[in-house]
């Protein structure tokens, strides 16, 4: 089912960094439980709504963006009239640097859209859920922005953004990463605002020379307009740090938490590729492992993620570590709270051994 709604996703955030994971690629193009990336979820909540009209807001790193996203067949947006369209960043001519947006191809982007509304999200979010409630919520109570929430509070860390709302719903205060917040109501970065309204906001922000575009930027009308909240209760992960991206992974071995992230009604889509699938040899164990297509296991593997093409050697005992893709695990190697990024190497006898809230992390690449 359609609806009156355009998608647009802001596909970077520079106030959430990942070390060595974030430095050649954008958050939105993070991978994720094995086979996805993090935009995969953001477009699939768009798609199965029914909006078939979605911008991607591009700002640094974004070539792992667009080789993923492609034409956007994978997510039935290679179409003539609507579809899937990549705003690019602002390039300063003197510094050949990205490092704002251009709301200039923003404002293009939403005036040549013949929908009436737009649904806003953030790139750090990894759920599964659809935005009938939240267009329904804004389309009943006539505010001007109506946001996403729930009561996680600091339950993620930094950065987040702190809501007092009245018993109207309506949003009374922001607080932008405090460390003691009022409250336990947390916006989930997903607004929903009109289009008229949002182009008048834009372009008034480019007279004044703003160019950048964020959700705080957006919640900070709440002054001036009426901004109202819509609870989400379904799971989310945020993706805040790295202590958050590697508790979200191992939160994907929970199988409640896994079957709701992925569900046969609201299917997730992603970029597909043939690979055979994984290969278990015979005197290897393996326990509580999500692995995917064209991985080849001879050790023994517990509690870990493995993405497509990870090899792991005879002897080797890997525990509680997400291994990215086409990562060679050498025989007798000893990995325990570990985070190798793609395309990586681990050497013959290597032991490396971190902590929960403090993984030991490999660079893309890499040979230990």
């Amino acid at each position: 089912m359609l609806v009156n709604a355009m998608g647009l996703i802001l596909a970077d955030n520079q106030r959430v960094k990942l070390g060595p994971l974030s430095e050649p690629r954008a958050l939105s193009a993070m991978p994720f439980a094995g086979r996805f990336r993090i935009i995969d979820f953001l477009l699939s909540n768009m798609v199965n709504t029914g909006i078939k009209r979605v911008g991607v807001i591009a700002l640094t790193r974004y070539k792992s963006l667009m080789d993923h996203l492609g034409t956007g067949a994978s997510w039935d947006l290679d179409r003539m009239n609507q579809g899937l369209y990549l705003l690019p960043p602002y390039i300063n001519p003197l510094t050949r640097s990205s490092e704002r947006s251009d709301l200039t191809s923003i404002i293009d982007y939403i005036e040549s859209g013949s929908q009436d509304y737009v649904v806003i999200t953030d790139c750090n979010l990894v759920m599964n859920t659809l935005y009938n409630d939240i267009l329904e919520a804004h389309l009943d109570s006539g505010a001007a922005i109506t946001v996403l929430y729930n009561h996680d509070g600091f339950e993620c860390g930094l950065p987040n953004i702190s809501l007092t709302l009245d018993q109207d719903q309506r949003v009374t205060d922001v607080l932008v990463d405090v460390n003691t917040p009022p409250s336990d109501i947390s916006a989930i970065n997903v607004a929903v605002i009109r289009k008229d309204l949002l182009l008048s906001l834009l372009q008034d922000a480019r007279s004044r020379g703003v160019t950048d575009f964020t959700f705080v930027r957006i919640l900070e009308y709440y002054k001036q307009l009426e901004v109202r909240g819509c609870e989400h209760k379904g799971g989310i992960f945020r993706i805040n740090s790295m202590a958050n991206y590697y508790k979200a992974s191992m939160g994907l071995l929970d199988d409640e938490r896994r079957h709701e992230l992925f569900s046969r009604k609201t299917p997730v889509y992603t970029k597909v590729k043939n690979k055979p699938p994984c290969l278990v040899e015979p005197g290897s164990r393996v326990k509580n492992v999500l692995a995917s297509d064209g991985c080849v296991i001879q050790g023994d593997v517990e509690n870990c993620v493995l993405f497509r093409g990870v090899t792991v050697g005879k002897g080797a005992k890997l525990r509680n570590s997400v291994i990215f893709q086409d990562t060679q695990i050498s025989n007798d190697v000893n990995l325990n709270h570990v985070i190798i990024d793609k395309g990586s190497v681990v050497k013959m006898g290597v032991r490396l051994l971190g902590h929960p809230g403090f993984p030991v992390v490999i660079g893309k690449g890499s040979i230990v």
